[in-house]
């Protein structure tokens, strides 16, 4: 089977969207013919931003079996539509992501098609597929859904467990020979001995495109600790991180602060491990799933995250808490509650990567993708 994967950006770039093609990729491409189309190589005839117009796909899709387009993709989604309607027998895949909210008046223009033949494309897919039932739910598209429930398919992101784990730790040679039930016990709490400080992490990125990462409401929480015993890891670049390090200075917290920039996998990894908590203050519905969560998550990692249809599905109060989204104060409570009760955040550390074994990992993942590519 011939499989077009088009997307709107891809790594190297830093994004949700581009980073669950790239699972997506590595994931089919040992068993499919897996060919990825984004505005980097494949010359749009028009682009800004992310939104770019791929016209050239009218004559390179012909050699495919299947589309699957990775939506919202403004410009693109627009000549798919077209395409389908061309050649009604290709089957099409639309991963839906998120609505696009808040958009400048540039970009509700460019924009305008896309949403215009929306419904169209949906309907002339042949299968819908998302993270969360619960965001769609609760998205643009909920009366599509009510109308037309059986083209959903909910399915999680994954995170490779092996790669993304508790930290080791090195135990005594004469524990290594035999590893009783209750030593096993004792080195998981051990992993999670708190220290004389909290270690907050967030990653995302810190671009005008991720604005709603909600930076600034957690800067603005942090300064409003009373016990200002934490430190606070910041990994992720962009236009805006000169103006969320004016900010941290200028609420008098920047020394609590370190800006990491862009990390390894390997680096990532290893900055979760060492982190207490992960905080991912999202503030609209820009933000569906968080992949971080689930990587956290796996690398027994509590997280803080913000009650947005779709991320509040990811994980449940026994792996963290979930705060108001926009509320500095409310995060400044629930940051304060976690730091105040180590026995629980320790609770939470462990199912945390029982959550992650159990729901994300990459055989489920695959799994659903082998029946659904395969219907």
């Amino acid at each position: 089977m011939k499989i077009a994967q088009i997307v709107c950006a891809y790594p190297p770039y830093a994004g949700g969207i581009g980073s669950s093609a790239d699972k997506i990729y590595n994931l089919l491409k040992d068993r499919y013919q897996l060919e990825n189309f984004t505005p980097a190589n494949s010359k749009p005839w028009l682009k800004k931003g992310h939104g770019a117009v791929l016209f050239s796909l009218l004559w390179k899709l012909k050699k495919f079996d299947t589309i699957y387009l990775h939506y919202p993709f403004f410009g693109t989604a627009e000549i798919i539509w077209l395409y389908k309607i061309i050649h009604p027998k290709t089957k099409l895949i639309i991963h839906y992501h998120m609505d696009v909210v808040n958009k400048s008046w540039s970009n509700k223009i460019l924009s305008l098609p896309s949403t215009l033949i929306r419904k169209s494309l949906l309907k002339k897919s042949d299968a819908i597929i998302t993270a969360s039932l619960d965001y769609i739910k609760n998205s643009q598209i909920k009366k599509f859904y009510k109308k037309y429930p059986e083209k959903f398919q909910e399915i999680p992101f994954s995170v490779d467990t092996n790669k993304f784990k508790p930290k080791e730790i090195n135990l005594p040679s004469q524990n290594r020979i035999i590893a009783k039930a209750k030593d096993l016990i004792k080195r998981v709490n051990e992993l999670f001995i708190k220290k004389d400080k909290l270690n907050l992490i967030f990653i995302g990125g810190l671009d005008s495109a991720h604005y709603f990462k909600g930076v600034p409401v957690l800067l603005e929480a942090l300064s409003k600790l009373e016990n200002k015993k934490f430190k606070l890891k910041i990994i992720g670049t962009g236009d805006l991180q000169l103006e969320y390090e004016n900010l941290a200075t200028d609420l008098k917290i920047s020394n609590h602060i370190t800006f990491l920039g862009k990390l390894t996998e390997e680096d990532m990894i290893r900055n979760l491990q060492e982190s207490d908590v992960l905080v991912l203050p999202s503030i609209n519905r820009n933000e569906a799933f968080g992949l971080v969560l689930i990587e956290a998550l796996a690398c027994g990692v509590p997280v803080i995250a913000s009650n947005l249809p779709g991320v509040r599905s990811v994980f449940t109060d026994k792996e963290g808490l979930l705060v108001i989204p926009n509320s500095s104060n409310d995060l400044k409570e629930k940051i304060e509650y976690l730091a105040q009760h180590e026995k629980i955040r320790q609770e939470m550390a462990k199912a945390a990567r029982k959550l992650a074994l159990n729901k994300y990992s990459i055989n489920k993942m695959h799994q659903a993708y082998e029946n659904l590519l395969n219907k």
